[in-house]
């Protein structure tokens, strides 16, 4: 667009070159209108001159807006200004010879003009200091941002670095006379780039091929790329190994892979369906999103603001950092008031960390136990269960010592480094792992370990052992990128807790029986906790301190999973026989 003015040119330091003709925009105003502007305080910072039939002439700044007479546009006053510029094409745009000023007219439905808007054009010298590092890479640049932002004027101050100071072949496809100006002969502004003009808006991507084909360029720069054509277009043009130099409508770089219509300009997206061990792998579902193609584009630059623009070096990491759920890590660029460009990295945003919550206080069932008789050794075959009223009572107080001691036990970890000295928290790829069991004890543990999709960002791979045996694929990936792979022998909450302590370097607490009580209990119901509670005190009073087998209670598939996983946590052994509905466990001795 053509609407930067001396205050953006002073935010980005180059107050030295600003050509605006001015006068001869005002010289196509009725005599009363022009002669008001000329004296008005504000005239250096005018943007544009809107004249709609009917309604008093408005003149807009950069910061304000204002009537210039109480008077309505007339018939005449129309008249008068379309007499004195350029003929309007088919995207009713008109211009006034050899000056960068854009005049675009509204029509009514019989195809008469009724209103004009009168813009202002700057040429500003010295707009690509914050990115004239990336003009001389020789790589195509997209720049992005709202209407009105400063695109088009950045376009040519690039075009003209490119041919004048860096001496390339430059040719502008000029849609709408907005970079070079009206007339056959280009405004000095763009110095010794060549420009083609385009008969009708819809043949832009006709042009732009011509262009390569017949001129040679060493660098083509394009306004406003808005049509999928114009997109194949840019992509032949960019696989023939010519500069492109663009713009697109949209804010951000992901407006942009939501545009069906523009999305080849980054690579395109599509739909993969990924087979299980695959999706597995990743950890996702098997229908994802990829980039099909490598982007046309290799920088991407988001002009959020005249002084500040946001620069995506690396356009096809961006993306794929986006279709994989994480934020992109590109470079912010502003001028400072020295005149000095000051380059900012940008940190992606963290996920919630799990570890360093307080643990929910565990509520016991209110009915009680559902047994009767206590707890005995098994003399022979089988044993009576009985109520363990005494036990119950001190059920709590015992979970809130173990809170207690966790809080310790989480505070002494937290001042570790990794297992190969890498700052915490430690970013692990699951491979083949419960998920949502690796989450429960990083929650439950306070353990400083951040899950990962990425194995290309992970510190440490966490696989099954069985699955890790025969993939090759897997122990290449991590030979070559030199991450050391954690194996578990089984998909339980016991294991999945040794190995990462092993993965944190932390030795077996004395008391693992308290400590780790809460991985059990976490989330589970009345019957659940009774359960566990049960298995729990059988090890603790009968199994462990007298060596003698226990039976429980009977329960139900799920429940007696639970209580497998709780008695190898105590590393004994446990085992189902009965028929349902009476199977039961029985644990054993170490």
């Amino acid at each position: 667009m053509l609407e930067n003015t001396t205050e953006a040119a002073q935010a980005t330091g180059t107050t030295q070159g600003i050509t605006d003709d001015l006068d001869k925009l005002l010289n196509i105003l009725p005599p009363d209108l022009r002669s008001q502007l000329e004296r008005h305080a504000q005239k250096h910072l005018l943007i544009e001159v809107v004249l709609d039939l009917g309604r008093p002439p408005e003149a807009r700044f950069a910061q304000s807006a204002e009537y210039l007479s109480p008077a309505v546009i007339t018939r005449e006053n129309l008249d008068y200004c379309i007499a004195r510029v350029g003929h309007f094409s088919g995207d009713n745009r008109a211009g006034i010879e050899r000056t960068l000023h854009r005049i675009s007219a509204m029509r009514n439905r019989q195809g008469e003009i009724i209103g004009l808007t009168c813009r202002v054009g700057r040429a500003v010298f010295g707009t690509t200091l914050m990115i004239r590092d990336l003009v001389e890479s020789g790589k195509s640049i997209l720049l992005l941002g709202r209407p009105g932002v400063g695109k088009t004027t950045a376009l040519r101050e690039i075009a003209r670095v490119l041919a004048d100071e860096l001496q390339k072949r430059v040719v502008i496809i000029d849609t709408s006379n907005e970079i070079a100006g009206d007339g056959d002969v280009p405004h000095p502004a763009i110095g010794r780039a060549r420009r083609m003009q385009v008969a009708r808006p819809e043949l832009q991507h006709q042009v732009m091929i011509e262009a390569v084909e017949n001129h040679m360029p060493e660098v083509i720069v394009i306004d406003e790329i808005g049509t999928e054509l114009e997109a194949i277009a840019a992509r032949t043009i960019a696989e023939r190994g010519v500069q492109l130099i663009g713009t697109a409508h949209g804010n951000r770089i992901d407006n942009l892979m939501k545009n069906p219509t523009l999305s080849d300009l980054v690579g395109g997206i599509q739909s993969v369906t990924l087979g299980d061990d695959e999706a597995r792998r990743r950890g996702t579902q098997k229908s994802i999103l990829e980039r099909k193609a490598p982007p046309t584009f290799d920088i991407a630059i988001e002009m959020l603001e005249r002084q500040r623009w946001t620069v995506h070096d690396d356009v096809s990491a961006s993306v794929d950092a986006l279709l994989r759920g994480r934020q992109p890590t590109p470079q912010e660029r502003s001028v400072d008031e020295k005149g000095e460009v000051v380059i900012t990295q940008l940190q992606p945003q963290q996920p919630p960390q799990s570890f360093g919550k307080e643990l929910d206080s565990l509520s016991l069932a209110k009915s009680g136990w559902s047994g009767a008789g206590r707890i005995q050794p098994l003399p022979l075959t089988t044993v009576s269960i009985d109520a363990l009223n005494n036990e119950v009572r001190d059920f709590q107080s015992l979970l809130d010592d173990s809170f207690r001691q966790q809080d310790a036990f989480s505070e002494n970890f937290e001042r570790r480094s990794g297992p190969n000295g890498e700052d915490l928290p430690i970013h692990v790829y699951p491979y083949a792992v419960s998920r949502s069991q690796l989450e429960q004890v990083i929650q439950t543990l306070k353990l400083p370990i951040v899950l990962t999709k990425d194995i290309d960002h992970s510190d440490v791979i966490f696989a099954l052992r069985s699955h890790v045996k025969g993939h090759t694929k897997l122990k290449q990936v991590a030979r070559v990128k030199q991450v050391p792979i954690i194996s578990i022998k089984s998909n339980s909450i016991p294991q999945i807790a040794r190995g990462l302590r092993r993965l944190l370097n932390l030795d077996e607490p004395e008391s693992a029986e308290v400590l780790d009580m809460n991985l059990f209990t976490a989330g589970r119901n009345d019957s659940e906790m009774e359960a566990l509670e049960e298995a729990r005190l059988a090890v603790e009073q009968i199994v462990i301190p007298k060596g003698q087998p226990v039976e429980l209670l009977p329960r139900t598939s799920q429940v007696r999973k639970m209580q497998h996983e709780l008695i190898e946590h105590y590393r004994l052994h446990s085992q189902s026989f009965g028929e349902e509905p009476n199977r039961r466990l029985r644990i054993y001795p170490a």
